[in-house]
């Protein structure tokens, strides 16, 4: 299961409809189930980002399936890191010559 870091910001139509930001949070960690992933964090900041999730998906094509889904109902966009663990980097350290 992959680690994948989301940063996301209100868009016009999200931040018009902000009082329902924690409904549709949950909304979403339901959807996260139709691609085989899960959301078990999800932050409100302040500062250049609206929101901070913390996804885990099976693979990369999930992962982007779901964040492709959540973008186009049009409340945030999102930018999406693939985090590793430290023992995920540790594998790909061996991996060096």
């Amino acid at each position: 299961m992959g680690t994948y870091i989301a940063l996301s910001s209100f868009t016009d139509q999200g931040i018009r409809s902000v009082k329902d930001t924690t409904k549709r949070a949950d909304a979403v960690k339901e959807a996260a189930k139709k691609f085989g992933a899960s959301m078990p964090q999800i932050y409100w900041t302040l500062g250049h980002y609206d929101l901070v999730a913390i996804i885990e998906a099976p693979d990369d094509e999930s992962a982007t399936a779901f964040a492709l889904a959540i973008g186009a109902a049009g409340n945030v966009r999102t930018q999406t890191l693939r985090a590793f663990s430290k023992d995920e980097m540790n594998r790909i350290l061996g991996k060096m010559a």
